[in-house]
């Protein structure tokens, strides 16, 4: 049964809460998915639950434990302010530091994916630059992600945005990213704003969705997922 468990960042020595489901038959790979700025709210462990059933040990770090342990917060303007409060006051190095306790927890078992989401989709792309031990990486609509494209990525990465996205000007950032790595596959889903992976938000279209995870599995097992 998915249980909540502690991870410590090596950064700081820091003790985070992790939500951690294992497979109960064969098991595929690892995989960290990291949040938005709302938290480990019912949309990530819903995510975290389809990811389980298709055979993936999953790990959810709670990445704003240091600012607020157990923050989980609303799709609205007090939410998205706290959330963007603490996701600045987290810095950049704080959340690969507890990515990397989150890989090192799985990569005794076979191959160790992320997936990070908004705010986690920069975190994604950070971290595919710096932790060897990732075997593929999946950032969604990273607003952060145009302006540090050019870091050297360390595993293969795609990234994914909503055309719809009143956030992230998808043509522009994708330009951005393809000038700094050809190499890495970026999508846009024409049906989706910002968010769209959380099945049943406005900005969400299911088919989209759906077809965003599919090329996420397809890339895990390009990259040595067991099947």
């Amino acid at each position: 049964m998915p249980e909540m468990i502690k991870l410590t960042s090596a950064i700081d020595g820091f003790e985070f809460d992790a939500w951690h489901g294992a497979p109960t038959g064969p098991r595929k790979g690892g995989l960290v998915l990291i949040q938005e700025i709302f938290g480990l709210d019912h949309y990530m462990i819903e995510d975290a639950k389809r990811w389980l059933a298709e055979g993936y040990e999953v790990i959810v770090p709670s990445m704003f434990d240091r600012q607020e342990r157990g923050f989980v917060a609303d799709h609205d303007a007090s939410g998205f302010e706290t959330g963007r409060k603490y996701a600045g006051d987290n810095g950049t190095e704080n959340p690969v530091s507890d990515v990397r306790a989150c890989v090192d927890a799985l990569k005794q078992n076979g191959p160790v994916f992320l997936i990070g989401y908004c705010y986690g989709g920069t975190v994604a792309w950070r971290a595919a630059a710096q932790i060897s031990d990732l075997s593929a990486a999946v950032s969604y609509y990273g607003g952060g992600v145009a302006g540090i494209a050019d870091v050297a990525l360390k595993c293969p990465v795609i990234c994914n945005f909503g055309r719809k996205d009143a956030h992230i000007p998808a043509d522009d950032v994708t330009a951005t990213i393809k000038k700094a790595h050809p190499e890495v596959p970026v999508y846009i889903y024409e049906n989706s704003g910002h968010g769209f992976n959380n099945d049943g938000r406005p900005d969400s279209d299911l088919a989209d969705a759906k077809l965003a995870r599919a090329r996420s599995a397809a890339l895990f097992v390009a990259c040595g997922a067991v099947i």
